[in-house]
């Protein structure tokens, strides 16, 4: 007997793009994803919802076509151009009043860094009076 194959949606872990271009975008409350090429707005709507718990409005798509590249296989080599692989990004707008943190640090890393400065600044000072009793 043959069993009917059933397809299944792939949900897999997707992190936000973390550029100053899409630091902008969040203004607006859209975020930027990339994806596979065969994900459907459909699949991405499902994927952002479900590893975020928020509530998607719209979806927007878009298809970066590889750049080309030329390759040599050597000095007297038939050089040749070859083409990089195509990406895809898809543009999330949420519902107001949601939001994802991408750009945002835990509170522990900020205080640790301010204590690291000042460790800095005092190792300094120690190194410039030393310098001056001498």
């Amino acid at each position: 007997m043959a069993e009917k194959k059933t397809a299944k949606v792939a949900l897999h872990m997707i992190e936000p793009r973390a550029t100053e271009k899409t630091y902008l975008e969040q203004a607006k409350r859209t975020y930027v994803f990339p994806v596979k090429l065969s994900t459907s707005k459909q699949e991405v709507i499902k994927m952002v919802e479900k590893e975020f718990n928020v509530t998607v409005t719209d979806v927007r798509t878009l298809i970066r076509n590889g750049k080309k590249t030329k390759f040599s296989k050597g000095k007297h080599a038939y050089p040749g151009i070859t083409h990089r692989q195509d990406k895809k990004f898809a543009y999330v707008t949420l519902k107001e009043g949601d939001s994802i943190k991408v750009f945002e640090e835990p509170e522990d890393n900020k205080t640790s860094a301010k204590e690291a400065k000042a460790d800095k600044k005092a190792k300094k000072a120690d190194k410039n009076a030393g310098k001056e009793n001498k």
